[in-house]
């Protein structure tokens, strides 16, 4: 073999070299909400494995602002590699915490979610705008052995206020298994947010009834929301009703 065709052959294996070691997709991490456990995501994650993401619907406690954040930031540490941060309804306050002082994370995306300022709680931006009937359609309060409340979805007017475009069979198993979340999470203030660093993205659906429009509206502009796509109709599982719509704006987070 000549020195000349030995070089190309070094060459050729370089680039190829090079072509293998471009970066990974950054890993997905999905977290659910109140009165919702991580299947929520079972539609959005089909698709983003299907498009090679690897995927953590993480189990999200439902105990309050400060623990739940310290789980998934715990979950986001354990990660090698870029992370794409999402999170659902309550879910989102639980993300714009976390990811405080986690480099790894590349972006947020917030589906139907909050995304309060510091010092703001869940309950204060759900009432914020009118429009909201979440209040009416709770079941009664469980009282717990260390003084708190939990807080879930009367199975009976689930459908209607949490999922009115999802089927209703679907709708009956996910109000059967819906995660309460106590009240304390609720009303506790938010600290510093991470959307205030990091790139944030928004989608949410028009016919939301936990979370009213134009709060979720209002908290994109707030953060300076790189795209905004709202469904027309949806329902709060926006994730659940209109997966292709969420994946792609998560796809777009993770370039």
């Amino acid at each position: 073999m000549s020195k000349f065709v030995a070089s190309l052959v070094v060459v050729g294996a370089l680039l190829s070299g090079n072509a293998v070691a471009q970066p990974a997709k950054p890993t997905v991490v999905l977290v659910h909400g109140a009165f919702a456990d991580s299947s929520s995501w079972n539609g959005v994650t089909r698709i983003l494995q299907k498009d090679g993401y690897r995927v953590v619907a993480a189990a999200n406690p439902l105990r309050s602002v400060s623990f739940d954040a310290a789980y998934v930031s715990d979950v986001v540490a354990s990660i090698e590699g870029r992370v794409v941060l999402v999170g659902h309804s309550y879910g989102g306050q639980v993300i714009t915490t976390a990811a405080n002082g986690r480099d790894n994370v590349k972006s947020l995306v917030y589906v139907a979610a909050f995304a309060p300022d510091e010092g703001e709680a869940a309950a204060d931006l759900a009432g914020k705008f009118p429009g909201g009937t979440l209040g009416q359609a709770l079941a009664a309060p469980v009282k717990l052995a260390d003084g708190g409340t939990d807080l879930s979805i009367d199975q009976v007017k689930f459908h209607d206020q949490f999922a009115h475009d999802v089927g209703a069979d679907d709708a009956a198993l996910m109000a059967a298994g819906q995660r309460p979340i106590t009240e304390a999470a609720l009303t506790e203030k938010s600290g510093k947010p991470a959307w205030k660093a990091l790139p944030s993205y928004f989608i949410y659906g028009n016919g939301d009834k936990n979370i009213p429009a134009k709060a979720l509206g209002f908290m994109a502009e707030r953060a300076g929301s790189k795209r905004t796509v709202v469904v027309e109709g949806a329902s709060h599982v926006v994730m659940v009703s209109q997966p292709q719509a969420v994946v792609d704006l998560i796809e777009e987070a993770a370039q």
